[in-house]
């Protein structure tokens, strides 16, 4: 791995752990919710082996699993699409990608998720397809977003979602969100107990 990249990384990850330490009093709005090293080893390993190389990442939070995708795909001339919310976040994330080397092939999408997916929806039918997605978003509308999203991923591609397991406040909604993917005969989909457990989802058909 780059030094570069790896240097950011670790420094992602002390914060991380001071965080979920709760020895300090971090606003809830300033909190990174990344995801666990492992979940990013992961999606480094997923894009690895798929050869993806155009991203949609859905959470971008400071850009901790945005930097485990760019690592993945930075030789391979791939290109991320990344959407957030919050102002700060975002130049938190832009100084991480610039620190990092990876900010030219990383793209911030700022708004609700929602209003930007709906937005890519309308422009896909004019452009390339994505390969590898990932979904870490409010998990109240994860049946939403990832309806709008699969249209917009390539046949073969690979859709991961965080958060499956653990918070544990969340298990009804991703439990409703399993059950809603099993339904669905164009995919083939797992829950995996990796970091905070995650779903991977590969489309098999349009």
């Amino acid at each position: 791995m780059m030094k570069q990249i790896r240097d950011v990384l670790e420094k992602l990850e002390e914060q991380s752990t001071l965080e979920k330490s709760k020895k300090f009093n971090i606003a809830p709005e300033d909190r990174m919710l990344a995801i666990t090293k492992e979940t990013g080893e992961l999606l480094n390993m997923i894009l690895r082996l798929t050869n993806a190389k155009r991203v949609l990442e859905i959470g971008m939070s400071v850009g901790y699993s945005t930097l485990w995708c760019a690592e993945a795909i930075r030789d391979v001339s791939g290109q991320i699409v990344t959407v957030e919310k919050n102002p700060a976040k975002i130049k938190r994330a832009k100084e991480n990608f610039q620190n990092a080397g990876v900010d030219d092939f990383i793209k911030i999408k700022q708004g609700f998720a929602m209003d930007v997916l709906k937005e890519l929806n309308m422009q896909k039918q004019h452009g390339d397809f994505f390969d590898f997605v990932l979904i870490d978003a409010d998990k109240e509308n994860i049946v939403e977003y990832f309806d709008l999203i699969f249209p917009m991923v390539s046949v073969g591609g690979v859709i991961i979602t965080d958060n499956m397991l653990y918070p544990e406040k969340y298990r009804q909604d991703m439990k409703l969100f399993s059950d809603h993917l099993k339904q669905n005969p164009k995919l083939r989909t797992i829950t995996t107990p990796v970091g905070n457990g995650e779903e991977i989802t590969m489309k098999l058909a349009s």
